[in-house]
């Protein structure tokens, strides 16, 4: 056992005999407990009523943003593994939505449950040279939100459309057309079901899929 001298102290006597001293055999944990209301919000997420198109898994989420984090990914038109989304997908349409919970942070989210939203889908030329492109794929998000009762406050994001043009030996077509979306709100209460099924719709939105219970012709 080594012995300090108390020349090499610097911890004084009266704050080592306060120190807690762990039980013998047990490892001290730094680790916070996860909250029950995070739990809940979680399971909450992956109870969304999704169409069959749309596949939903757990993903990789942030690790600093908050105390706790989860996330999932959403994708269009690759049934190969239903279970696992990859963070980035490889299919027309995907996208991820992240649940940050920071009980410190009620006043600046007004909530205690801020989700973080990203989309990115192909699109076609004809529509993607729509100017009001990027303020239709708002509303529908906005409207999304209304229509399935996801309560909520401070909604903010953007959205971007680009157009890439290939040159010179390299795969693809020689014109592509991508909209991308970045959202983020406050969820009110425990249950994101509803947001995440209005994440979905918005996902469904840009990737072209007709409404639900219609099949297009051809199909």
């Amino acid at each position: 056992m080594n012995v300090v001298s108390n020349s090499e102290s610097t911890t004084p006597r009266s704050a080592e005999a306060s120190a807690p001293t762990p039980l013998h055999g047990q490892a001290e944990s730094h680790e916070p407990a996860t909250p029950a209301a995070f739990t809940q919000a979680v399971e909450s997420m992956h109870a969304a009523d999704l169409r069959p198109e749309i596949t939903l898994g757990s993903i990789r989420p942030p690790q600093r943003l908050a105390p706790f984090s989860h996330a999932i990914g959403l994708e269009v038109g690759n049934e190969d593994d239903p279970d696992i989304v990859p963070t980035d997908a490889e299919g027309d349409a995907f996208g991820r939505l992240i649940l940050l919970h920071d009980p410190g942070a009620e006043e600046a989210w007004e909530g205690a449950m801020r989700l973080v939203a990203y989309i990115q889908a192909d699109m076609d030329d004809a529509v993607a040279g729509d100017p009001l492109l990027p303020d239709v794929a708002w509303q529908w998000l906005n409207e999304g939100l209304e229509k399935e009762g996801a309560d909520h406050t401070n909604l903010g994001g953007t959205v971007t459309s680009t157009a890439s043009v290939r040159f010179g030996e390299i795969g693809g077509p020689p014109r592509a057309y991508q909209i991308e979306m970045r959202a983020s709100w406050t969820a009110e209460g425990l249950d994101l079901a509803p947001h995440v099924e209005a994440f979905a719709q918005v996902l469904a939105n840009v990737a072209g899929l007709p409404p639900e219970g219609v099949t297009e012709l051809g199909r």
